[in-house]
């Protein structure tokens, strides 16, 4: 089949193993780290609120945990046993990456109860009661099923990173909730919308002057530094940044370098692992992964691999 320009391809079903195993010690772990995030006090007003109202809007502050953690509210809350609980990503590598952590802290096999969506890569099954997926992906069923039918939850996430696709998305996603509910063959749809900023009143307004909720996020400390004078070769200044860092901080630190885009981010990446192969002996290793949309899949998916132990992780992304 040749896919026309414009297109979204149908994407192909992944089969998973239903086998899996967890250390116990795995799995505490896991729960501790998520009774420890900063969404966890406001699960119980969260559920509530999102069994009264027909739209949330909700913003959580980076490293909240909201993305991995409300459909797990939901669906604990029985939200899965009428449908599916979506949420939307902007882009294939965070969809992937969530639902694989997910999965992990759900003790399931990834594709079983939860799965993720994105081109060409469907990895679902009857079972899956969480869904994460791109825009595109939720705008492709809709053309076929209008209504959403298979889902009781639509989670709109990331939404202030606004693009055509999410933008038509949210006319979907609210006509979809309004014919539900003047149908009585169908339950309704509850919509949540989440932003990581302030600036929702545009949103709220949109679904019917839905409310606003605020989650507080957890901060991380940030020192400041700047260069005595203006950088002519800001590409040059970072390499000679990233080689300081290398040999004054602890090889468990790893580093982000932010660059304009592709061509950027290969020609520093590929200098760097040359010049990493001349690093005097006692200097500990170094892993150099680039990240930008173009890269294949399971380039990306490298980029959140863990180094290994006495290596430095040196992310380059745009």
């Amino acid at each position: 089949m040749v896919e026309r320009e414009g297109e979204i391809p149908t994407p192909k079903k992944r089969k998973y193993h239903h086998n899996v195993s967890m250390s116990p010690v795995s799995g505490e772990t896991l729960r501790r780290e998520r009774l420890s995030l900063p969404i966890y006090p406001a699960r119980r007003k969260i559920i509530q609120q999102v069994q009264r109202l027909d739209t949330v809007i909700l913003i959580g502050e980076t490293g909240s945990g909201k993305t991995t953690q409300i459909p797990q509210y939901l669906m604990e809350a029985g939200f899965g046993k009428v449908g599916t609980v979506a949420c939307t990503q902007p882009r294939r590598v965070a969809a992937v990456t969530v639902a694989t952590r997910v999965s992990k802290e759900r003790g399931c096999e990834l594709g079983a109860q939860v799965g993720y969506c994105v081109r060409f890569d469907d990895m679902t099954s009857e079972n899956t009661k969480i869904k994460y997926m791109t825009d595109g992906m939720l705008l492709r069923e809709a053309i076929g099923d209008p209504l959403l039918k298979r889902y009781s939850v639509v989670i709109l996430d990331e939404a202030h990173e606004r693009t055509i696709q999410t933008d038509i998305l949210f006319g979907v996603v609210k006509a979809a909730q309004k014919r539900r509910k003047e149908s009585n063959n169908h339950r309704p749809l509850k919509v949540i919308v989440m932003s990581a900023t302030m600036d929702v009143d545009h949103f709220s307004q949109y679904f019917n002057r839905a409310p606003v909720l605020y989650l507080e996020g957890r901060q991380h400390p940030v020192k400041v530094m700047y260069t005595r004078e203006p950088q002519e070769d800001y590409i040059y200044a970072a390499l000679v940044t990233v080689f300081q860092l290398h040999q004054e901080a602890p090889p468990q630190e790893d580093v982000l370098v932010f660059l304009t885009g592709q061509e950027e981010i290969e020609t520093l990446a590929r200098t760097m692992r040359d010049i990493a192969h001349h690093c005097p002996s006692d200097a500990p290793g170094m892993v150099v992964r680039p990240l930008y949309a173009a890269l294949p899949p399971a380039a990306q998916l490298k980029a959140f691999e863990a180094a290994p132990t006495g290596t430095r992780k040196v992310l380059y992304l745009p």
